[in-house]
């Protein structure tokens, strides 16, 4: 498998940042980290590995980012209107620098990436869709909250309502969100085992929305067996990037 180590200083954060490619054609995937998780998280719990024909066959393209939520929403001594700010730093860093990197690492400048992540990835793999339907037409969310009250309380601004799903879509009813919506690909998996109530009560409330709205998504429940943990999220990514129409091998 093609692995790559990229790093470079990111105006938008005023840090270094780093990222990993693995593979070298198919459909790009833009994978968020667990809670203030790295961007080799996603290799160190076996998640590439879970994937790895899937990358090797030349069905996708798998680019694994750092995130800043220990400055950001994990940032528990600053006020939630700066850790609000900060996402939205890290907004501009995902659409201003990753993104287009992506796009001329896939030699096309118009090519539409996959999102996901677990937890924590999940939020953000969520939001970023939901607010960039022009760079995104898949999200995979595995076992994700949709707004962020487990943060910041009831807190609420301008930067904290448009990074809260459950906030902003039900009054978003603009057709260029709409339509790009409807064209997408959406999934949403949680269980109900073991940490995954607050999920799966988000998961319900995202269902409704987007029903409301008729934009298409597959929401899936999982078992009761089903934890918030690694070995069950091993095995949903698999399952269902096997259940996209993924781009065929290069040959």
């Amino acid at each position: 498998m093609n692995i790559e180590y990229h790093k470079w200083w990111s105006p938008s954060l005023g840090q270094d940042m780093e990222l990993k490619v693995y593979g070298y054609y198919g459909k790009p995937i833009l994978v968020f980290p667990a809670q203030s998780g790295r961007f080799f998280e996603f290799e160190d719990f076996q998640m590439i590995d879970a994937i790895h024909s899937f990358i090797e066959e030349g069905h996708v393209k798998v680019i694994t980012v750092d995130s800043i939520d220990s400055q950001s929403w994990a940032n528990w001594g600053a006020h939630p209107a700066d850790r609000a700010r900060r996402h939205q730093d890290y907004d501009r860093y995902i659409v201003d620098e990753v993104a287009p990197f992506i796009r001329q690492h896939c030699g096309n400048a118009d090519e539409k990436l996959i999102t996901t992540g677990c937890s924590m990835g999940a939020y953000h793999s969520a939001n970023f869709f939901f607010r960039h339907p022009d760079i995104f037409d898949t999200v995979i969310s595995l076992s994700g909250l949709y707004q962020l009250r487990i943060f910041i309380g009831d807190y609420t601004d301008e930067n904290v309502y448009y990074n809260s799903p459950l906030f902003y879509l039900p009054n978003l009813n603009d057709p260029w969100f709409i339509d790009q919506y409807r064209q997408s690909q959406i999934i949403i998996c949680v269980g109900q085992g073991a940490w995954e109530d607050r999920m799966l009560e988000d998961a319900y409330a995202l269902k409704r929305i987007l029903e409301d709205k008729q934009i298409p998504a597959w929401i899936d429940i999982w078992g009761s067996d089903v934890n918030h943990d690694w070995p069950w999220w091993r095995k949903m990514l698999p399952y269902f990037l096997s259940r996209l129409n993924l781009p065929s091998p290069q040959a």
